[in-house]
């Protein structure tokens, strides 16, 4: 293993590595339909030939840019798949597993490369390392290396299957008549946002149970009811922009980033017009801020944000990369969306990331 390659890439040409991450954005919906339908049909052999094809072409065309760690990450994985063509070894969840974990590490590294940001995170020489100890193991073995190499990248042992969050409602006692009554109100905008797009179904109640068991775990430094209303709300300023925007699904221009960067303010905006949802405002108006100040609405670092918004800003990215995922045709299991999470390493607080963390593992190990 060639650990520079790994820790510190050269890049010679920006361009080849921008036409690499190009084909590797194509080509991921390809696998992940193709390691879906492996999961209900683990036999077919059409279907194990074209993922065996896709990734070869991944490895040629990273030789081509000469994007090294690409070779490095899809040469194991196409050993597998030439051994599991072969019935040298059997499917399994583990497998698909670790083949969509090794190539959303290899999508984000290459995509930071692009920008110029650190891979280091990432994980890179574990991933590689447990790919070629799979590459080489005996069929009885495999399933134990995965689970290992998932567990060195994520730090979250697998269950080898896609887990889903499980619906509940808020457990939080109200403090009078009147919270609760706003609260309600509260809820029936965000399901009439939830409502505009059937991929939003039942994203209120998955988000609500991830912040208040992320704030419960840390001690419940933020006013639980507070939290409820500011998830309820965060995003019911989007309703406020024309739909046209918020549900495209290509690249936004800048003029487009603008106005998606309002919506904000409109939903604190509301809660700083009633009586006691100040702290809500709050954290609405800040869960678009980001730790080294690149955030939006007004650029905040750190300490300047107030604690519910950093919740609120893990939770609605976890929710985002489930539903990027979703669109490309297969559910992203718990372990590998949490894994992105944690491979944001500006964004997110790291005090809220430890908490959310054990939600996420209390999860997938329940």
């Amino acid at each position: 293993m060639d650990i520079n390659a790994l820790l510190q890439p050269r890049i010679s040409d920006s361009e080849s590595v921008q036409d690499f991450l190009d084909e590797l954005t194509d080509q991921a919906p390809n696998i992940e339909r193709d390691i879906a339908r492996l999961k209900r049909a683990p036999g077919d052999k059409a279907l194990i030939a074209n993922l065996f094809r896709i990734i070869h072409n991944i490895k040629g065309d990273a030789a081509l840019c000469k994007v090294d760690m690409g070779e490095m990450i899809a040469h194991p994985i196409e050993t597998l798949l030439g051994r599991l063509r072969t019935g040298e070894i059997g499917f399994s969840d583990l497998l698909a597993e670790v083949i969509l974990l090794a190539m959303d590490r290899l999508e984000l590294a290459i995509e930071s490369l692009a920008s110029g940001r650190s891979i280091n995170h990432l994980k890179l020489v574990e991933l590689v390392g447990g790919l070629e100890g799979m590459a080489g193991t005996s069929a009885d073995t495999l399933d134990a290396k995965a689970a290992h190499l998932i567990e060195d990248v994520t730090g979250f042992r697998s269950v080898g299957a896609a887990q889903t969050i499980k619906r509940r409602a808020s457990a939080i006692v109200h403090g009078t008549e009147g919270d609760a009554a706003d609260l309600r109100f509260f809820h029936s905008l965000a399901l009439q946002y939830e409502a505009r797009s059937p991929l939003f179904k039942g994203r209120s109640e998955r988000q609500l149970r991830l912040a208040l068991e992320t704030n419960e775990i840390a001690g419940k430094p933020v006013d639980p009811m507070q939290l409820e209303a500011a998830v309820y709300m965060h995003d019911v300023g989007m309703l406020f922009l024309p739909e046209s925007l918020w549900l495209k699904a290509g690249k936004l221009s800048d003029d487009e980033k603008r106005l998606l960067q309002d919506h904000p303010s409109f939903g604190a905006g509301l809660l700083e017009r009633m009586d006691g949802w100040q702290a809500a405002a709050e954290m609405v108006l800040q869960h678009h801020e980001m730790l080294d100040g690149g955030g939006y609405p007004k650029g905040l670092k750190s300490d300047q944000i107030t604690p519910g918004a950093k919740i609120l800003a893990i939770i609605d990215t976890f929710e985002a990369v489930t539903l990027k995922h979703s669109q490309r045709g297969d559910n992203r299991s718990l372990v590998r969306a949490i894994a992105e999470i944690n491979a944001c390493d500006n964004q997110f607080a790291p005090e809220w990331i430890a908490s959310f963390n054990t939600v996420v593992r209390n999860m997938v190990e329940g």
